[in-house]
Formats: structure tokens, C-alpha cells, sequence
């Protein structure tokens, strides 16, 4: 916290808070951070998740009206805090400071807002630009005040762009590792469009068919997933290389779990995709070794990607 420039007694008991949340709620992420970013960055980024989290699973939990009845009080504090620069809830009050120390631009807090009102009802995508819209209103702005905070004040606008190909990535990965358990709750995240490209409709998944559409619909899925990483790897251009293994980690866990959805197959609309744990220390052994700048920071993918 010296590094990161957390002064008072308060404000460094928020950060254990902070700490505490995600080491429940997410332990590999909270190991990744810990092990792979500099130690300035380490409590703000951590906050940042925090927040998003915690807004995230507000909008998860419960039926629609008391999602929107509590999702609509925490985003009453949220704007009250931003306008008085002070919170009751510790982890609301370490975002504050962090969004403050590295000047993050309010209008991705508000966006971040905007979009987390879709998941408290969500009406799933009829198109491949409904699922863009998406990724426009929620994934990215989720993006930027988390992965964001790497860049003071937001970054470039090319910079923000780069982000957004992460964000779309790690949406599209999401959307195949969580399928199974999005089904059971009634959620279907795939465009419509692309089911009736296959001849595959949503009975089809609910039933976790074996069928040759259902597994040719996954594989592309995961294609474009894979294709939008790679394109995202400009991102290690527009950071300093202390943030090159972190980065290098999220890319490579992402293709991981990619090639796992393409190997369980169909398999992943009855039960959801999740990481080998042996396979996640390998990544992150991978990360923290010495890095052929060269080779790493000219769009070229890592050898074997994966998150």
C-alpha cells in the first residue's frame, strides 16, 4: 500500500477488505495479481474488481424486483459517493480512492452503471450486434475500471479500444464456459442468429443434445474467441512491460479455456467448463518468466495461448 500511495489508517483497512473480498470470491485471480503485477498497481486493480464484483453479484442474486430494488439502492450510494467523494461501505470507499488516484474518467463508472441494469432482466441477444451492444454498454466499461486503471486517467482512446477487444474476448470465453449453468437459470447468452446458422435451436442446448449443428455452433463460437485474443494481444504494445505478465497470463488462461470448451464438446451445455488448477500454476509459472520483448510485443500471440 506504501507503493500505491494509501495514506490513513481508514483507507488502508478498506484495501483489507478489498483484499479479503477477492480472495474469497475469485483466489486465482487475486494469486495473478499478486504475483504478476507491480506492487503499485496491486491494491488499485484489486479494488476495481472488488467494486465491479460486488456490483455484479447484485445483479445475480434473488428474483428481478429484488434485483432492481437492491441494485437500484447500491447505485443510489454509488453516484452519492461519487458526488461527496466519501462512502459508508469500505469497499465503494477504496474504488473511490483508487478511481481518484488514477483519474479514472467518471463516465466509465456511469456506462458501468448503464449496462449492469441489462443482467437484472436479461432478455438474451436475438443478433451478433445485439451481442455487441452489449459488450459496448457492460463489458467494457467493466473493463475499464478494472484492467483499465493500468493507464492514468483512462488511457488513449487506442488504448480503451484494446480493452474492448479483451473485453469482447473474455465475454465470448465466458459465455461458453458458463453455458450450462446459464441454461439452468434460464439465460442463453448466444445470438439467436448464429443457433439458426447451425439449425440448432435453444431446446437444443437446454436438452444438452449431442448433435453435429450444437458442436459445429460451439467450435465457431469458440473460433471467434480465439481470433478476437489474438487480435487483442496489441495490448502488451500500449502497457509498460510491468504489466507484460499479467497480461500474458489472462491471454493464455482465456485460450485455455477455449480449448477446453472445444474438447468437452457439446458436453459443456450439461456441465461448465473449469480450470485445471495444476494447469492455472503452470500459466502463471509461464507469466513470470522472462519475456522476449521482441517476440511478445509485436502482435504475435504467446506460444500455446490460453485466458
Amino acid at each position: 500500500m506504501d507503493a500505491a500511495e494509501v495514506r490513513g489508517s481508514e483507507a488502508r483497512a478498506d484495501y483489507v477488505k478489498v483484499a479479503q473480498f477477492m480472495q474469497r470470491r475469485e483466489p486465482a485471480g487475486y494469486a495473478a495479481v499478486r504475483l504478476l503485477t507491480p506492487a503499485h498497481f496491486q491494491p488499485h486493480v484489486l479494488a476495481g474488481y472488488a467494486f465491479a464484483s460486488f456490483t455484479d453479484d447484485l445483479c445475480d442474486q434473488g428474483t428481478v424486483p429484488e434485483r432492481i430494488r437492491r441494485f437500484d439502492a447500491w447505485a443510489g450510494q454509488i453516484r452519492a459517493a461519487l458526488d461527496s467523494g466519501t462512502a459508508r461501505h469500505p469497499l465503494l470507499r477504496a474504488f473511490l480512492y483508487t478511481s481518484s488516484l488514477r483519474d479514472l474518467p467518471r463516465h466509465w463508472i456511469e456506462s458501468y452503471l448503464e449496462g449492469a441494469r441489462i443482467d437484472l432482466d436479461f432478455p438474451g441477444f436475438a443478433t451478433e450486434a445485439d451481442y455487441q451492444a452489449y459488450v459496448d454498454r457492460l463489458t467494457w466499461p467493466f473493463l475499464m475500471i478494472t484492467t483499465g486503471l493500468a493507464q492514468q486517467g483512462g488511457g488513449s482512446p487506442e488504448f480503451a479500444q484494446s480493452c474492448r477487444l479483451i473485453a469482447d474476448a473474455g465475454q465470448r470465453t465466458d459465455i461458453l464456459t458458463d453455458l450450462a449453468e446459464d441454461l439452468r437459470d434460464g439465460r442463453l447468452y448466444l445470438p439467436l442468429d448464429a443457433l439458426a446458422d447451425h439449425g440448432v435451436d435453444r431446446a437444443d442446448l437446454v436438452a444438452g443434445r449431442d448433435v453435429p449443428g450444437v458442436r459445429a455452433l460451439l467450435s465457431e463460437a469458440a473460433d471467434k474467441a480465439h481470433g478476437t485474443l489474438r487480435e487483442a494481444t496489441r495490448l502488451m504494445d500500449e502497457l509498460p512491460e510491468e504489466y507484460g505478465p499479467l497480461m500474458r497470463f489472462v491471454l493464455d488462461l482465456h485460450h485455455q479455456r477455449l480449448k477446453t470448451v472445444v474438447s468437452m464438446g457439446s458436453a459443456v451445455t450439461r456441465r461448465p467448463a473449469r480450470d485445471n488448477p495444476l494447469t492455472c500454476l503452470r500459466l502463471l509459472a509461464k507469466a513470470r518468466r522472462p519475456h522476449d520483448a521482441a517476440a511478445g510485443r509485436k502482435g504475435r500471440p504467446p506460444v500455446n495461448l490460453p485466458m
